[in-house]
């Protein structure tokens, strides 16, 4: 397990259409969830429509904690119906099968990709 862990976030927001970037890197833990839902709670609050797409950089990250593997699952359960689009850009052939299972929770597409120019073409259509 990598010593260096977290998660970063940007939310930009064009009127009511929303694109979340996120970067996880090694293996994430409850604390990086108590520190990143709030702020994933604030900037979602209110959207009612299928209309966030999200690119996720999972390059350098390695995997969960069990709590916080449930933390993530609880995120997926309040806010997954206000998905349009999920790109997760990784380089592990686990990544590819957890984004099919993250498909279960989210109304809109998820995909695996392993280029980043793909993955935010797919969100820009």
């Amino acid at each position: 397990m990598s010593a260096l862990h977290g998660l970063t976030i940007e939310i930009d927001r064009d009127r009511n259409n929303f694109f979340m970037e996120i970067k996880a890197i090694g293996t994430l833990t409850h604390a990086d969830y108590e520190k990143i839902t709030p702020i994933i709670d604030e900037a979602l609050e209110g959207v009612t429509v299928p209309i966030v797409n999200v690119y996720i950089d999972g390059t350098e990250f390695d995997g969960w904690q069990l709590q916080a593997a449930w933390d993530d699952l609880k995120i997926g359960l309040k806010h997954g119906k206000k998905f349009d689009k999920v790109a997760l850009y990784g380089n592990q052939h686990w990544q590819e099968v957890m984004s099919k299972i993250g498909s279960w929770f989210v109304s809109g597409e998820v995909r695996y990709f392993d280029d980043p120019l793909e993955a935010l073409a797919w969100l820009r259509d």
